[in-house]
């Protein structure tokens, strides 16, 4: 039984260095990565303040298609190239402070104000991205980014 607690006082590097090594802990040593990315999304689900959303889309077949989370039920299957997921599945991580502004943005929670979306990349290839939504304007900045980007780096042989 792992029992996780983030550091209230600790900064966003430091909250990013003890999230990683939690999910580096959970899934160290487990061949299965669909359980993987359900502790890991339970585990940001808990830790991560005013996010309404996080989890995992996984690469199949060319397209993305929903993986565990925590949230709100979402949208099943993202097109390369669609919305803010799409959009991370070619590569490059997205950091969008207002989704309605994002072109061609999919809102599966119309509460979802701001977005995070990570590519977790294994031998040159998007394998899956890391979803982070919220109800707030700005949630995220670069200090998240760089988290994510860190514990995307952990996963990409283990999921």
């Amino acid at each position: 039984m792992f029992d996780f607690k983030p550091d209230a006082a600790a900064s966003k590097p430091e909250f990013y260095r003890a999230l990683v090594e939690a999910a580096d802990a959970l899934t160290a040593g487990e061949p299965d990565g669909v359980a993987n990315m359900a502790n890991v999304a339970a585990l940001m689900g808990e830790w991560m303040d005013d996010c309404n959303w996080t989890g995992f889309y996984r690469m199949v077949d060319g397209e993305l298609v929903l993986g565990p989370f925590a949230g709100r039920p979402a949208c099943i299957r993202i097109p390369l190239g669609v919305g803010v997921c799409g959009a991370a599945a070619r590569g490059e991580t997205q950091l969008v402070a207002d989704v309605h502004a994002f072109p061609g943005h999919i809102a599966c929670d119309a509460r979802s104000r701001s977005e995070l979306v990570v590519p977790v990349i294994r031998d040159g290839a998007v394998v899956a991205v890391i979803d982070l939504d919220s109800p707030s304007l700005a949630r995220f900045d670069t200090e998240d980014r760089d988290g994510i980007e860190a514990l995307a780096a952990v996963l990409a042989h283990r999921i």
